[in-house]
């Protein structure tokens, strides 16, 4: 745990806190156009499939690119806006994850074609595992181009101990206590309510939120590695900690559809799981945080709605 708190020491000691300032307060002003406005709810996911690609891609690109181009007004010396894959690297990652919230086209034909006893385990849990190989694929692509060569697969280095993964859990574990009192937090989680058409007669209608739990534990290890691997490793060479921040800015950006406060501690945590992903060259510490953190959500969930009935 020593070895993360140094992490973060080095890198706050070395970040311009004019920066840091003005990036966090146009995520608040994205927040604020979110949560009292309405900004992804009646203006972005709206419309055909194009306009929200288009509208999805304009959020994400926003947040990302302004977290880079603000940088170059505090500091004169950067030149990472000079090379090429920096600029593939900052349309690929909005575009690709504007591609992964809008895939969707094979839904209908899932209803169509298949016949389950159950439809909405697999036509959620069947959604994200696609999604997860839909974002994915592409930077696997991109790493064989760019990166094969030079480091794993982005994130994909063994991390030397997770122990200081499971202390942050349970330094998290009293602020998920506090979520699942929230209205707005049990009115999104537990995510297995989406399949409450299925009844516990037996041990083996278990096994259907068990799959439906591991496809949505599943999602979060595209997010880790797109998020902590492709888009703070792929340009370590060339903005080096300076990419941390933007990957954060933009990682706010896609919590939108959830709770306030988890969007806000997105951010932050967006940006403590970056840290630690670029010292160590490793996402499983991370995805041990992201998954445990989720699953105790969705704990939290089932144990706040048993108890306040909303």
């Amino acid at each position: 745990m020593k070895t993360i708190i140094t992490y973060f020491k080095s890198f706050f000691k070395t970040l311009n806190p004019f920066y840091y300032i003005t990036i966090s307060a146009l995520v608040a002003l994205l927040i604020w156009l979110n949560y009292w406005h309405g900004l992804e709810k009646q203006f972005i996911n709206s419309g055909n499939w194009g306009e929200r690609f288009v509208k999805y891609f304009l959020l994400f690109f926003s947040a990302y690119a302004i977290g880079f181009f603000i940088q170059l007004f505090f500091n004169r010396n950067i030149n990472w806006h000079k090379q090429k894959w920096f600029w593939i690297i900052l349309f690929a990652g909005p575009l690709l994850f504007a591609w992964k919230v809008n895939f969707n086209f094979f839904n209908e034909w899932v209803k169509n074609n298949w016949s389950f006893p159950y439809y909405n385990v697999y036509h959620f849990s069947i959604n994200w595992i696609v999604r997860v190989l839909a974002i994915l694929s592409p930077v696997i692509i991109i790493w064989l181009i760019k990166d094969k060569n030079n480091q794993p697969f982005y994130g994909a280095k063994k991390t030397q101990s997770l122990t200081p993964y499971f202390i942050m859990i349970a330094i998290l574990l009293p602020l998920i206590i506090a979520a699942s009192t929230q209205p707005d937090f049990l009115q999104m989680y537990p995510k297995a309510k989406n399949i409450s058409e299925v009844p516990i007669n037996s041990v083996s209608d278990y096994a259907y939120y068990l799959f439906f739990e591991l496809s949505y534990g599943f999602d979060f290890v595209s997010i880790e590695f797109f998020f902590r691997g492709f888009l703070i490793l792929s340009l370590i060479k060339i903005c080096g900690k300076d990419a941390i921040v933007p990957m954060a800015a933009f990682y706010c950006t896609i919590h939108f559809g959830k709770p306030l406060g988890e969007a806000i501690s997105s951010y932050f945590g967006g940006l403590l799981l970056g840290i630690v992903a670029y010292n160590t060259r490793s996402v499983w510490g991370g995805l041990i945080v992201h998954l445990g953190i989720a699953w105790l959500m969705e704990f939290g969930g089932w144990l706040g709605n048993s108890f306040f009935h909303t």
